[in-house]
């Protein structure tokens, strides 16, 4: 079953992969605007105070930042059960 998540969001930096030094290639968006999105809750990797980091097609990663508390987003997840104890 695929689960997804509701966020209002707005896209920071986008990772386009590595330089020949091993550095990120990163795109600063910084998009004025939230959007509302529904995310795959597989396409998460991480979520801090100010980010969710997700996964993007060949092979990117974004940065996007969101409305919620992390208290808040991390409650959302709890009672879905998509948190383990």
């Amino acid at each position: 079953m695929v689960r997804f998540l509701e966020l209002d969001v707005r896209t920071a930096r986008i990772v386009h992969g590595y330089d020949e030094h091993n550095r990120e290639i990163v795109e600063e968006v910084n998009d004025p605007e939230y959007m509302t999105k529904l995310i795959t809750v597989e396409r998460i990797q991480s979520i801090s105070e100010q980010y969710v980091l997700v996964t993007g097609s060949h092979g990117r990663i974004m940065y996007w930042e969101y409305r919620d508390s992390m208290a808040a987003l991390r409650d959302r997840l709890e009672k879905a059960g998509l948190i383990l104890p």
